[in-house]
C-alpha cells in the first residue's frame, strides 16, 4: 500500500494553497491534488468535505452555492494562516517529489523481475529442447540417419530473445525516469505494467507447450 502522501495536519494546509489560488469546488480540489502530485495521490470526496466544513468552521474559508455546486473561497484569516505556514508547503512539496521517485523506482524492480521470470522460463525451455535433441541426434546415429539439431535452433532463439528482452527493460527504464522527474508516473502504471507483462508471459508459455 501507498503511503499517506499529506501528515497529519498537512492536507488542511494544502487545500488553503489551492483555494488561494483560486475558489474551487470539492471535485476542482481532488482533481487538482491528483494532477499536482502526478497521480501518486487521489483523495477520495470523504476525505476532503469533512476538512473543508472544518476549515469553513474555523472561519479560514466560505463557501457559496453556484448552481448545483458548492464554491469554496478562502478568507483573510485563511490567507493570514497560510502565509504563517508558507514554509511547511516547501517540505510538503519535497516529500510527494521523493514519493514519486521512491514510485518510480518501484516499477523498474517490478519489470526488472518480470524480466528475469521470462528468460529464466525461456532458458529452461531451451534446455529442454536441447536434451530432446541430444536424444533425437543418438536416436538418429544409432538408425544411420543425420539427424537434426532443434537445440541449436532454440539456444539461438533464447539469445535473440534474451537481447529483446534487454532493450525492453533499458527503453523502458529511460521513459520511467523521465516520466518521474516530471512527477507523473502513477500506481496505475504498476498495475498495467505487470497486467500486460503477465500477459505477455503467459503467451510465451503457451506457445512453448504447443511446440
Amino acid at each position: 500500500m501507498t503511503p499517506p502522501v499529506f501528515a497529519h495536519g498537512s492536507l488542511r494546509l494544502y487545500l488553503l494553497a489551492l483555494l488561494d489560488e483560486q475558489p474551487r469546488h470539492g471535485y476542482e480540489l481532488i482533481q487538482a491534488l491528483s494532477e499536482r502530485f502526478g497521480g501518486t495521490y487521489s483523495p477520495s470526496a470523504g476525505t476532503i468535505y469533512p476538512r473543508l466544513s472544518k476549515l469553513e468552521e474555523e472561519g479560514l474559508v466560505t463557501k457559496s452555492t453556484d448552481g448545483r455546486k458548492t464554491v469554496y473561497e478562502i478568507t483573510d484569516a485563511g490567507r493570514s494562516e497560510l502565509e504563517a505556514r508558507r514554509h511547511e508547503l516547501d517540505a510538503i512539496e519535497d516529500e510527494v517529489t521523493d514519493s514519486v521517485r521512491r514510485l518510480a523506482d518501484g516499477v523498474r524492480a517490478e519489470v526488472n523481475d518480470a524480466m528475469r521470470s521470462l528468460r529464466a522460463e525461456l532458458a529452461s525451455a531451451a534446455r529442454e529442447a536441447k536434451r530432446a535433441a541430444s536424444t533425437t541426434s543418438a536416436s538418429a546415429a544409432a538408425a544411420g540417419g543425420t539427424g537434426s539439431t532443434p537445440g541449436a535452433e532454440s539456444n539461438r532463439a533464447v539469445h535473440e530473445a534474451d537481447m529483446v528482452l534487454n532493450e525492453f527493460r533499458q527503453q523502458l527504464r529511460t521513459d520511467l525516469r523521465t516520466h518521474a522527474h516530471r512527477g507523473v508516473v502513477g500506481p496505475e502504471s504498476i498495475t498495467l505494467l505487470k497486467a500486460r507483462l503477465a500477459q505477455v508471459r503467459a503467451d510465451v508459455l503457451a506457445t512453448l507447450s504447443e511446440g
